[in-house]
């Protein structure tokens, strides 16, 4: 088995290479994709899928996206994360305002890290 990401997780980090530094971690059969840290992206079935919230569903679903979902002990579960639309895929340009939508989701959504247990 290759070790090599498919060429849409390539694919999905031209589109995003005006967001600067970038990680993209192998996890759950698919790819993640952290920008400064928050989990805003993900590849799964060679589909890219952006973060969404209650604030921003609406624009995804406007444009055709379709929701990522999985089943877990026979139960379809959601995650928040929606497919990109097709035209975003073009260009960084087109890609910009859905992933800058995605990371901002992830902001208002990232839990505060905990402070190192004090030893004494």
């Amino acid at each position: 088995m290759s070790t090599r990401p498919p060429q849409i997780v390539d694919h999905a980090l031209e589109l995003f290479a005006p967001l600067g530094a970038l990680r993209v971690k192998r996890m759950f059969g698919g790819w993640g994709f952290y920008a400064d840290g928050l989990f805003f992206a993900l590849v799964a079935r060679d589909t890219l899928y952006l973060k969404a919230d209650a604030q921003s569903k609406a624009g995804f679903i406007e444009a055709g996206c379709t929701a990522f979902i999985y089943e877990r002990e026979g139960k379809p579960v959601a995650l928040g994360y929606w497919s990109a639309p097709e035209a975003a895929l073009d260009s960084p340009t087109a890609m910009a305002p859905w992933a800058r939508m995605a990371i901002d989701c992830a902001l208002r959504h990232r839990t505060p890290r905990r402070p190192p247990a004090r030893r004494g």
